[in-house]
């Protein structure tokens, strides 16, 4: 008789740690960022789906996936506007020179996906790209935007730290005595 209370008292205990497991207080996180993914994977998707023109941009570190698509002349990067992702006028001047080369100005709509670097790099990428897109898109607008050096990729990388330096190059200092 007491071995069944002692069975039926770990059975209650058991129960209960697996009730305080099956809760973690993380879980509660995780929507938001699955909501945020799942909202920009929909723009590119749906970029897709419209029959855009699709190009790669490169510049140091990092690598642009841009959507060309007619439109009203909204920039998206990874889900957000441009205005709010790249909030130096600097960079939003960067995004739109290719428009202004070819007079394109509000004539196309952008969605870009971009990885990696910091937000000169990102934005040196997304310029890429929205060039290569727009010579895809309109092949006559080649010349122009080969002129104003859009097309190139800035292939400058940061150098390798190497052994024995504090960086790349910079060495330890000199001391006579």
């Amino acid at each position: 008789m007491t071995e069944t209370k002692k069975t039926a008292a770990t059975k209650t205990t058991a129960a209960k740690t697996t009730e305080k497991k099956a809760a973690p207080a993380k879980k509660a996180a995780a929507p938001k960022a699955a909501a945020k993914t799942t909202a920009a994977k929909a723009s590119v998707s749906s970029a897709k789906l419209n029959g855009a023109v699709y190009a790669t941009g490169k510049r140091k570190d990092s690598i642009a996936r841009v959507y060309l698509m007619p439109g009203k002349g909204n920039i998206t990067i990874n889900g957000v506007a441009m205005k709010e992702y790249f909030k130096r006028p600097v960079l939003q001047m960067i995004l739109v020179q290719p428009f202004d080369v070819t007079k394109r100005d509000g004539a196309y709509d952008v969605v870009a996906k971009v990885i990696g670097g910091g937000l000169s790099g990102q934005a040196g990428a997304v310029k890429h790209g929205i060039s290569k897109a727009l010579e895809k898109a309109e092949p006559e607008l080649r010349k122009a935007l080969k002129v104003a050096g859009f097309l190139t990729r800035d292939s400058r990388v940061v150098e390798r730290k190497h052994y024995g330096f504090h960086k790349a190059r910079r060495s330890t200092q000199f001391s006579k005595r």
